[in-house]
């Protein structure tokens, strides 16, 4: 499954219908964000079971500023609708395996545990 177009009028709908999504926060000026989109791009042929979204910063300004987003790339990461990462800057390959690989080995009723807790 190739990377989505993610905008204001579908954000919130992916993220409450998929497991787990990963959103890449790009512009097209930007040097690291083009040098991660090879990485990312690949991880979104290779996970079937995970949504890759693209949240174009310049066409989406609204919803960068409502993410709070500072600096570009950053990545965000929800799994049932919980943001579990959030980290500008680009990843290597491997970098970005082994965060797949850990966000999808979380015990989630644990994670939603801690969130309860919080609130």
């Amino acid at each position: 499954m190739a990377s989505v177009e993610l905008t204001q009028e579908n954000f919130d709908h992916t993220i409450t219908t998929s497991d787990i999504v990963f959103v890449d926060f790009w512009a097209g000026w930007c040097g690291p964000c083009r040098s991660f989109a090879p990485t990312y791009e690949a991880a979104s042929e290779k996970y079937d079971g995970i949504v890759f979204g693209k949240v174009d910063t310049e066409a989406q300004q609204e919803l960068a500023s409502a993410a709070s987003i500072r600096s570009i790339p950053t990545l965000m990461v929800f799994r049932e609708k919980v943001l579990v990462f959030s980290q500008p800057g680009a990843l290597p390959p491997a970098g970005l395996e082994e965060l797949i690989t850990a966000v999808k080995g979380l015990d989630m009723a644990d994670v939603h545990r801690q969130v309860s807790a919080k609130a």
